[in-house]
C-alpha cells in the first residue's frame, strides 16, 4: 500500500523549481496530446511559446498582446494571493471579474456622453466597489454563518453572469446597437475609453496598474501588519488567534481585497480590450489567475512571472488554432495542464511516497512470530484428532 509521508523539511532549492518543472512536463504531455489530434508536436510547440515573440510576420501584432492579455490575469492573482496566503479560498474572482465590469462601466455610461477628466478614475473605482460588494457576499456568510467561502463564490459566477445577461438586454442596452444583447462602445465614449497610450505597444491604464500593484503588494506583505497576519494565518492558525488576529476580519478584507482587485480588472478589460458589455464578456480571467497565482507561488514578483507566461499561452493557442487547427478545448486541457502538474510536482516536494504492507498480509516478514506462532498449533491438531477418533 502507498502512503503519502510529510518531509520533515521541504526542500527550498525545490520548492523554487517546481514552477519550471511544471512548465516542461506540461510541454511534455502536450506534446503528446497533440501528437494524438494529428498536429506535429514540435510545431504545436514552437506556435505556443516562440512565434508570439520572435516570429516576424506575427510578433508585430502579439508582443503587444502579451501585456493585454497579462494585465487582467495578474491583477487578478495578486488580490487572490492575499486570501489563499491566510487560507481563505475565493474561487468566485470571475464572478467578482463580471460585477466590476458591470458597475464600472455601467457609472460611465450613466454620464453618456459628458467628457472630462473625471469620468474614468470614477470608473475605476466603481468597478473596484462594484467587485468587492459582490465578494462581500461571502464574506458575510462565511463570518456570520460559517458557510464555505469555495461554494458560495464559485456559485456566484453564475448569477454574476445572468445578471450580466440582464443588463445588456435591459438598462445597458445600446440604443442604436439594432436590438443586439450589448452596451454602448467604449472606443465612441472617449472619456471613458481605456485607450491605448503608446500606439503599437498595448500599454494602457490597466498595464500601468498592474505594474503598480505588484511593487504595492511586494511591500504590504513583507513590511505592514496586514501583510504579517496574513502569512501568520496561512502558517497556524492557532498562532494567530495567540497573536491576537481578528479572523473575521481577516476573512473580510482578504475577500474584499481579491473582489476589489478582480472588479478593477474587469473595468479595465471592459473599457479598453474588450470595449463592451456583451454577453461574451466572461473570458475565464478569473479562473485562470487561479493558476497564476498558485504557479508564481503566491509572490507578486512570481505572479508577474507566472501571468507573463500564462497570457503567452492565451496567444499562442489562438495562433494554434488558426494556423494549426488545434480545438480550443486543447488549448484548454493544455493550460489545465499547468495547474495539474504543479499540484503533482508540489505533492512530491512535500511529501515522499512510502511503500507499507498491509496490516494482515504477514508472509515473507516477522519471521521469528511467524514461527513462535506456529509452535503451539501441532499439539493442538493433534489433540483434536484423538478427540475425534475417541468418539469414534
Amino acid at each position: 500500500m502507498l502512503l503519502l509521508e510529510p518531509r520533515p523539511e521541504p526542500s527550498r532549492v525545490m520548492r523554487t523549481v517546481t514552477p519550471f518543472i511544471a512548465v516542461i512536463l506540461t510541454m511534455a504531455a502536450g506534446a503528446v496530446l497533440f501528437a494524438f489530434l494529428g498536429t506535429n508536436p514540435l510545431d504545436a510547440i514552437r506556435v505556443f511559446f516562440w512565434d508570439p515573440l520572435f516570429d516576424s510576420t506575427v510578433a508585430s501584432y502579439t508582443r503587444p498582446q502579451l501585456l493585454v492579455k497579462a494585465a487582467p490575469l495578474i491583477i487578478i492573482a495578486l488580490g487572490l494571493s492575499f486570501g489563499f496566503r491566510a487560507g481563505i479560498w475565493n474561487i468566485g474572482a470571475e464572478g467578482q471579474f463580471i460585477m466590476g465590469a458591470i458597475t464600472g462601466g455601467g457609472f460611465g455610461l450613466a454620464f453618456y456622453p459628458a467628457e472630462g477628466f473625471w469620468v474614468f478614475p470614477m470608473m475605476i473605482l466603481a468597478g473596484a466597489f462594484g467587485g468587492f460588494l459582490w465578494a462581500m457576499i461571502p464574506a458575510i456568510l462565511k463570518i456570520r454563518f460559517h458557510a464555505n467561502e469555495i461554494l458560495v463564490s464559485l456559485m456566484l459566477v453564475y448569477v454574476a453572469f445572468n445578471v450580466l445577461a440582464e443588463m445588456v438586454t435591459g438598462p445597458l442596452r445600446n440604443p442604436d446597437g439594432f436590438n443586439w444583447p450589448e452596451s454602448r462602445h467604449f472606443q465612441d465614449y472617449p472619456s471613458a475609453h481605456n485607450a491605448e497610450l503608446l500606439s503599437g505597444t498595448g500599454i494602457h491604464f490597466g498595464v500601468i496598474a498592474m505594474f503598480a500593484l505588484v511593487v504595492l503588494c511586494f511591500l504590504v506583505l513583507r513590511n505592514h501588519i496586514f501583510g504579517f497576519q496574513v502569512r501568520l494565518a496561512g502558517q497556524s492558525q492557532r498562532a494567530a488567534r495567540f497573536a491576537g488576529i481578528d479572523a473575521a476580519l481577516l476573512t473580510a478584507m482578504c475577500l474584499g481585497l481579491s473582489g476589489a482587485l478582480a472588479g478593477m480588472a474587469g473595468l479595465f478589460e471592459v473599457a479598453g480590450p474588450a470595449g463592451k458589455l456583451s454577453t461574451n464578456f466572461p473570458l475565464g480571467y478569473g479562473f485562470t489567475a487561479i493558476i497564476v497565482a498558485f504557479l508564481g507561488r503566491l509572490h507578486p514578483v512570481g505572479i508577474l512571472l507566472a501571468g507573463l507566461l500564462m497570457a503567452l499561452t492565451y496567444i499562442g493557442g489562438e495562433l494554434a488554432q488558426f494556423t494549426l487547427n488545434i480545438p480550443a478545448a486543447a488549448v484548454q486541457v493544455f493550460q489545465g495542464m499547468l495547474l495539474f502538474f504543479l499540484l503533482a510536482v508540489d505533492i512530491l516536494v512535500n511529501f515522499r511516497i512510502r511503500w507499507k504492507r498491509p496490516s494482515g498480509d504477514r508472509s515473507g516478514s516477522e519471521p521469528a512470530l511467524a514461527g513462535a506462532s506456529a509452535a503451539p498449533s501441532a499439539p493442538l491438531t493433534a489433540r483434536a484428532r484423538d478427540g475425534k477418533e475417541g468418539q469414534t
